[in-house]
């Protein structure tokens, strides 16, 4: 009877603590967070169906880089020879890529391209001596061939890709080099792609960067990879091409595309002061006048990553270096004089602010944990219009860049949000220079190799440590999102409950490791 009555004394306690905290304290800062995140949802929402109207008129219109710009087909000239055609360096960066170095470094030596106008380079700093040696006698075998390609290694890893492509610039040859077209470990350019690139360069004197369209090949892998095809698609069918035929700039996405040397060297080439080495020298670029064109309809083939792990990692280095780069040059796009105001706005605004910043931060903050946090406090009411058709629509306009994935939005949303939580952290530890800021993983590539060696081992049971699989931060978020569900079914009048199971069940999902491809370390 003295426990019981203890009990009652407590839970009559924490009841009295919570009346006389909620009033006072909760609900002002509920209602204040509640307006702050309806103010960002109404920024992501504009951005969104601006370049929803934006790529109907560039389809309406027909317009494509080929009619924007100038672009003349490379011809033979019988006088000049090969020396029509422009020197190329290809740089291909990788880190103990044991499963694709044979795909990358093949596809670059099967580029179309005169044999003595093209220099393929290969920047290994891969630490594995055995990978080292097998992507030294690739080389070497192509090297037999006749390619003109050369196998190029450091002392130390210093600023990770940005250091290996900077160092690479540095070698005697590549000064006879007019453009360099890059391309990470995993990707397979078509043997046509300098052909349909450097023709843009070569007419368009303004013009300092060609970019093209990623092509996924593993993309049925797992549902997960499905989920990632739909943000990137997005991303390239809508942010690239409304970047490129409106402003004339775009971020480089770091692979499968050409710059221009001469640009590329006047932007004060490649910096290794954050973890996207590749938007930074874009924005420097733009920042000196120069100008981007995104070719969609020219894809490259490459692989996403399949395990969670990676893809953890990979998106932590795409939302901490924007959000860091955003505070590193934030004044200095304002005081540039070469660009317009309207384009220091497009930077500032849409590309840094609303897509790096308040679209991470918005997806978690609110519909993980102000939007849950509201059911206790009926006092914080939250407009339909804030909680269901803004979100609503700017899923759908989402979801029209993969087709053949709409049935598949309801999970995209929670797969999304579950991944707005390392994606929010990324952004802050970005924003305040926190301990992570410069933590670079490469992400894993599994290749055909991984897919031959599970069929191989279907039939034995593989002993997996759950330790590897748990991520608490999931479960610990997953668990608060069950309780607001169960508090709103029982006694809550917002009917979020629905949602908040869903999303909790997505977060736990993800808590116990089972999203991906699981590889056991041992």
């Amino acid at each position: 009877m003295e426990s019981q009555d203890g009990t009652i004394a407590l839970t009559g306690q924490i009841g009295l603590i919570w009346k006389q905290t909620k009033a006072p304290l909760l609900v002002p800062f509920l209602k204040v967070m509640v307006v702050v995140c309806l103010a960002m949802s109404v920024m992501l929402f504009v951005e969104r169906v601006y370049m929803g109207i934006v790529i109907v008129f560039l389809k309406l219109l027909g317009r494509k880089p080929e009619k924007m710009y100038k672009w003349e087909a490379i011809k033979d000239d019988v006088e000049l020879g090969n020396s029509a055609y422009p020197m190329v360096l290809i740089q291909i960066p990788m880190y103990n890529e044991k499963e694709v170095y044979q795909l990358s470094i093949g596809a670059a030596c099967g580029l179309s391209w005169p044999a003595d106008r093209i220099i393929i380079q290969v920047l290994d700093d891969s630490t594995d001596r055995a990978i080292k040696s097998m992507v030294e006698q690739e080389c070497k075998r192509w090297a037999s061939k006749g390619i003109n390609i050369k196998y190029e290694i450091r002392d130390n890893r210093n600023g990770y890709k940005a250091g290996a492509l900077k160092e690479g610039m540095k070698h005697s040859y590549v000064k006879q080099c007019d453009y360099v077209a890059i391309f990470d470990a995993d990707f397979q350019p078509e043997p046509d792609f300098l052909y349909r690139t450097i023709p843009f360069l070569i007419n368009n004197p303004e013009i300092a960067l060609v970019q093209s369209r990623w092509k996924f090949v593993n993309s049925d892998e797992c549902l997960m990879t499905r989920m990632q095809e739909m943000s990137l698609d997005y991303h390239f069918i809508v942010e690239q091409e409304v970047g490129s035929s409106t402003y004339a700039f775009f971020g480089f996405n770091g692979t499968a595309g050409v710059w221009r040397i001469s640009a590329l060297n006047e932007a004060g080439g490649w910096k290794d002061r954050t973890t996207v080495e590749d938007m930074d020298l874009a924005v420097r670029a733009s920042l000196k006048g120069w100008k981007f064109v995104y070719v969609g309809n020219l894809k490259v083939k490459n692989e996403l990553p399949s395990t969670f792990k990676a893809y953890r990692y990979q998106q932590h280095r795409w939302s901490c270096g924007p959000a860091n780069l955003f505070k590193k040059m934030a004044i200095e796009i304002i005081r540039n004089r070469k660009v317009s105001l309207w384009k220091k706005f497009y930077v500032i605004y849409s590309f840094f602010f609303v897509r790096k910043i308040v679209a991470h931060i918005v997806t978690f903050v609110f519909y993980c944990v102000v939007l849950p946090t509201t059911v206790f406090v009926p006092e914080v009411q939250v407009p339909k219009w804030g909680a269901v058709y803004i979100p609503s629509i700017i899923t759908l306009l989402n979801a029209v860049g993969t087709p053949r994935s709409l049935h598949l939005v309801m999970f995209w949303i929670l797969f999304e949000n579950v991944m707005s939580l390392h994606r929010t952290k990324a952004t802050f530890i970005g924003l305040l220079e926190a301990g992570r800021v410069n933590e670079w993983v490469v992400t894993e590539k599994l290749g055909d190799a991984f897919k031959a060696k599970s069929g191989a081992k279907a039939s034995k049971r593989t002993h997996i440590r759950m330790g590897e699989r748990l991520h608490l931060l999931e479960l610990g978020v997953g668990a608060y999102l069950f309780f607001c569900g169960c508090y709103d079914m029982g006694f809550g009048k917002n009917r979020y409950f629905i949602f908040l199971f869903l999303q909790s069940i997505a977060f736990f999902i993800a808590g116990f490791g089972y999203v991906g491809t699981f590889v056991p370390t041992s």
